[in-house]
């Protein structure tokens, strides 16, 4: 069964294609505002971006993995994942906080998606 990378660079692929599955890396927002809820929805756009790419969209979601800097901002990065997701269609997610990879990175979603 071959093998599909996206967006692949040295130290790893922003998506990779394997069967009928696709799993996209944790994304970050390329331009991070301080403001949880536009880190995600610049993250969003670019998972959808990627699934689009990879041959799917958000109603194939199978599972999704969010990470706060701050968990005491769950809310505000749910109303923003709330808006986008696909009614009918959620996945099964984790959301956790976690330090991540520069200071003013404020959220990471990493998501696995179903093809068609």
């Amino acid at each position: 069964m071959p093998i599909k990378r996206i967006e692949a660079g040295p130290r790893m692929a922003q998506a990779v294609v394997h069967g009928n599955t696709v799993y996209l890396a944790g994304q970050v927002a390329g331009n991070p505002v301080p403001s949880v809820g536009e880190q995600t929805k610049q993250i969003l756009a670019t998972i959808d971006g990627l699934l689009k790419e990879a041959g799917t969209d958000k109603s194939k979601l199978l599972s999704a993995q969010i990470f706060l800097s701050d968990i005491s901002r769950f809310g505000e990065m749910n109303e923003v994942w709330d808006a986008w997701v696909s009614t009918g269609n959620t996945p099964a997610r984790a959301t956790i906080q976690a330090a991540l990879a520069r200071p003013q990175l404020l959220v990471e979603i990493m998501v696995i998606a179903a093809l068609d």
